[in-house]
Order: structure tokens, then sequence, then C-alpha cells
């Protein structure tokens, strides 16, 4: 420990240092590298971080319990991105040359891919699904409503939060 750190600092350290080395392994063995590996353990501890400084952490009785949730759930992301990527890609195969984009509108493009995942990420199943059948799929509410087996007015709630979280993500942006 390090003189002068407060108990929050000295439970990240402790944290740490008992736990990384075994998370490490972990992560290696289920994604079958260490790159990746080692970017998800550092991820997990990071939010672990971030949870104890907004006091969002609960008692770790279980630590490697904890620990292995956030990185299941980081390894999900992970999966989910990759696979976001590939069909990002895939569909930029099917466009013929002359009208690709740039490397650097690529790059942008898949930026804000990742950015809308995430966004969307965050509304709860039914509403994201709701959303990404209407937008993606240009289903209209009634048909919506129909395959999710909901109302007409749950379909229009479902969609208002995702237009309401579309929002939050563009006053969020720098202009």
């Amino acid at each position: 420990m390090v003189v002068g750190e407060s108990p929050l600092q000295q439970t990240a350290h402790a944290l740490y240092r008992d736990h990384h080395g075994w998370l490490f392994g972990w992560l290696r063995g289920k994604l079958g590298n260490s790159g990746d590996a080692a970017d998800i353990a550092h991820d997990t501890f990071m939010r672990v971080w971030v949870g104890l400084r907004a006091d969002t952490v609960p008692a770790l009785r279980e630590p490697r319990a904890y620990l292995t949730t956030v990185a299941r759930r980081l390894v999900i992301n992970h999966y989910e991105r990759q696979s976001l990527e590939r069909a990002y890609h895939a569909s930029l195969a099917l466009i013929p040359e002359a009208l690709a984009p740039s490397v650097e509108e690529r790059a942008i493009l898949l930026e804000t891919l990742h950015e809308i995942d995430a966004l969307l990420d965050e509304l709860p199943a039914r509403v994201r699904t709701a959303f990404l059948l209407s937008q993606l799929e240009g289903l209209g509410y009634e048909d919506i409503a129909l395959r999710l087996q909901v109302s007409v007015r749950t379909v229009t709630r479902y969609m208002a939060q995702g237009f309401a979280q579309c929002l939050r993500l563009m006053l969020a942006q720098p202009a």
C-alpha cells in the first residue's frame, strides 16, 4: 500500500493485486488470446474503480464472482462489437468501389455505429427490439405490436424511449 492512500484506493489496489492475474487467465481461456484478455481485464478493473468511486459497487464478499460478472458483460460487448464490425465490412464489400466511402469516412461511420450500438444497449431489450424493427426493418407500430405481442400504445411508449435515447446522444455530442 502507498502511504496516504484513501481507503477506497486501498480497496481498489488490493482487489487488483489479489485478482488481476486470475481474471486475466480466466479471460485468456475464454477469449483465446492474451491481447483481448488484457484489454478486457483492464476494462473490468476500470469499471470496478468507477463503481467504487461512485459508491455503486456492493460489498465484495465474493470478489471473483463480481469480477466475473463484470468481465462477462464486457466479453459479450466485445463479441457484439466484433459482429457489428463484420456486418459493417460485409456491407461495405457490396458497395461499388467508385461509390465506396473513403478510409476516413469508414472510420467515422464505424465509430458512429459503435456509439449507436452502445446507446441502444442501454435500452431495455423490448424497447431496443421495437426501435430496431421500426428503424431498420421499416415496420409500422401495428406490425411491431403483433410481433412483440404488446399493444400499439406500448409500442408508442417504446418508440418514445428509443427516440429520447437518440436525442440524449445528439445533445451530448459537441457541436
